[in-house]
């Protein structure tokens, strides 16, 4: 399972928080975490690997876009601040429709991240 995980800064410690729900199954499962740059940062400090793209205004989003087109993803988490402007909002709006188009799963908040995980027996 090949995951990627993107917050604004708004929901970066949401995104932690949710990963920290299931440490223990992350670990035992075959899983890799692949988040944008800041992102990943919070991600790596809280204990898990993680590899680390560009930040999200500086590209990883599309770098992440650039994966989900290629088949190189399973999931795409993406906690996104919809009360805050975005100046790579363009970047943001390729990406779910990249998601879309190759019909990769994403999520855009904990509850829903919650369901996919749950139902893909990442179970807490």
């Amino acid at each position: 399972m090949r995951i990627a995980l993107i917050a604004h800064d708004g929901k970066k410690a949401d995104m932690v928080h949710f990963l920290s729900g299931f440490k223990k199954e992350l670990h035992q499962k075959e899983v890799q975490l692949f988040a944008t740059g800041t992102t990943g940062s919070h991600i790596e400090k809280a204990g898990f690997n993680v590899t680390k793209l560009l930040s999200g205004p500086l590209g990883g989003d599309a770098q992440i876009a650039a994966m989900a087109a290629q088949k190189e993803l399973d999931l795409v988490i993406f906690f996104r601040d919809p009360l805050d402007k975005h100046p790579h909002e363009p970047d943001v709006q390729m990406l779910m429709r990249i998601c879309d188009v190759h019909n990769i799963p994403l999520a855009t908040n904990p509850a829903a991240a919650d369901l996919i995980f749950k139902f893909i027996t990442i179970k807490p």
